[in-house]
């Protein structure tokens, strides 16, 4: 099997077409971008034992951890999402540069063993109801296939795609945004059919057959992946047209050189901060839409005359809200990688951060003017850029510090979004229960909180206008790049197809792959069309 695993097993050769390797990408994304969709689990895991239960809040987390008599609480349960974020982060940062030798293939299908797998486990664990398990599973071997998963495409994709670095970026981590519009729809009706209509009773159950689905996904994309070889460019590109229009090096840079370099921590800064402040809204969007906008939506003067069943559609309109997050937040990161390849990285940047300062500061007086439409549109172009964030950094570390060992270089910046998914929410939360004591009206409570997150984009404005062409010092010799390629290339065959390969047609083949990944897209895209739906039409 490991043979089989080998990334000189991946090498292209001749009839082989470049436009096969996003599809593979895709198929890895879609499956660990279920990630966001977790929250689908969270009340039914809560009532497992019993409804009338308690609730395993009167000892210690230790007790939660291993009692099988009391129900978990939403806090226990969601800490599986800090799990496997925070390990996503320690993941990529840990084996990202074992990546640039293994190749696409092996990382892909650990990967798949370890997030479809670790799905598995806690689905055992809720079946034993042994929370410690859950997070084990779903958590910590989870979060290690997701930090695997997620970079295993962005070097391989950089080199075939030189020409088109962000768009081709774009594409893969656009299925990480759209996960969930596919999985949460799956995982819902998997939990209704598994527990005969008591969600609660198909959650193990539901986390297996997931599991093993992703498994089997992943593994496809795994083995789909094929290496571009070295010295392979596009027919008709010459790296000398970009290298004048953007700041684009030829050169590269080693791992060990990189993340000490002022560049990746001033990138890494840019990336926490549009994230912690993206965060900030998709916390804030739902909750924001029911306290300012809810009783407008219905028809009703304040929210002490709702009714019953207008607190219900008010409830649906905001998880409408929900779905159109998922959505834009999947399109954005396509939409900006794409422009990302014709004004350049940094540029790109420097229109999250101008349109996001101005947009922040705009939705406290469409709150304060009861404009609920305006308000829904600016969070969805927040959403844009919060996923065109994520898209976009791959393509700017490439362009900064050489495509050779891209993907180790992204992993360790993914620490930046562990540090941010524990820095934004716990920002937000705080500001808003300081003001909350103080006595602030709810409706009000989130103004101040929209300025301070614009105040983080202000600061990454700041860090992107400070980052410049890395020294040349910084460089890797022709030796020392030579013998980086010699780890994981062998020569003789690199020589041979480096002309020849990714020039082959297109074919059924292609046509297949792109359906097999983009008929299950469009579907939940339509799936968060249809909760959105309510925002509208209730």
């Amino acid at each position: 099997m490991a043979g089989v695993l080998d990334k000189e097993r991946t090498i292209a050769g001749e009839g082989f077409n470049r436009w096969l390797v996003p599809p593979a990408a895709l198929a890895i994304h879609l499956c660990i971008g279920m990630a966001y969709g977790f929250s689908v689990f969270w009340l039914p895991m809560t009532k497992l034992v019993d409804a009338a239960s308690t609730q395993c809040t009167g000892g210690s987390w230790m007790t939660a951890l291993f009692s099988t008599q009391c129900n978990w609480t939403v806090p226990q349960v969601s800490m599986t999402f800090t799990l496997f974020i925070f390990m996503l982060g320690v993941a990529a940062a840990f084996w990202g540069g074992w990546l640039e030798h293994a190749g696409p293939r092996k990382s892909g299908f650990i990967a798949a063993a370890c997030w479809g797998g670790g799905m598995a486990l806690g689905g055992v664990g809720v079946m034993t109801h042994q929370l410690w398990l859950v997070w084990l599973g779903c958590g910590i071997l989870g979060g290690i296939g997701q930090g695997l998963g997620y970079i295993t495409p962005v070097s391989t994709l950089i080199k075939w795609f030189p020409d088109r670095r962000g768009m081709a970026t774009g594409f893969a981590i656009m299925g990480y945004g759209g996960g969930a519009m596919i999985g949460a729809p799956i995982a819902v009706a998997l939990m209704n059919h598994y527990g005969a209509g008591n969600a609660s009773a198909g959650v193990a159950y539901t986390l297996m057959t997931m599991g093993l689905i992703y498994f089997v996904v992943m593994s496809a994309g795994a083995f789909g992946f094929r290496t571009a070889p070295a010295g392979w460019t596009p027919t008709g590109w010459s790296p000398s047209e970009k290298q004048s229009k953007a700041m684009i090096t030829d050169n590269h840079v080693h791992l060990d050189k990189a993340w000490r370099t002022p560049q990746f921590w001033l990138i890494w800064g840019v990336l926490c901060l549009n994230v912690s402040a993206g965060i900030g809204v998709i916390g804030m969007a739902s909750p924001m839409l029911q306290d300012i906008f809810g009783p407008l939506l219905v028809g009703a003067t304040s929210h002490e005359t709702v009714t019953a069943v207008q607190k219900a559609a008010i409830v649906a309109a905001a998880a409408g809200l929900v779905g159109l997050i998922s959505l834009f937040n999947s399109l954005g990161r396509l939409f900006w990688a794409s422009v990302s390849d014709w004004i350049g990285r940094k540029n790109t940047y420097f229109t999250f951060f101008v349109l996001g300062i101005a947009l922040y500061c705009l939705m406290p007086t469409l709150g304060h003017m009861g404009a609920a439409g305006l308000f829904v549109i600016v969070v969805c172009v927040i959403l844009t850029m919060y996923g065109g964030g994520f898209a976009t950094v791959p393509a700017y570390l490439a362009d900064i510090f050489g495509t050779q060992m891209v993907g180790a270089i992204h992993g360790r910046l993914l620490t930046a979004w562990s540090a941010a998914g524990i820095i934004g929410p716990m920002l937000i939360a705080n500001i808003r229960q300081a003001q909350l004591d103080a006595g602030v009206p709810k409706n009000l409570v989130y103004d101040n909180t929209l300025y301070i997150l614009a105040g983080l984009l202000v600061l990454g404005f700041i860090l992107n206008l400070l980052i410049k062409p890395v020294d040349p010092k910084h460089f890797m010799t022709p030796d020392e790049l030579a013998a980086e390629q010699a780890l994981t290339e062998k020569a003789s065959h690199k020589s041979a197809t480096a002309e020849t390969a990714a020039r082959g047609p297109f074919g059924m083949t292609g046509v297949l792959a792109w359906l097999a990944v983009g008929v299950p897209f469009l579907i939940g895209v339509w799936f968060a069309l249809v909760k959105a739906s309510v925002l509208f039409f209730h």
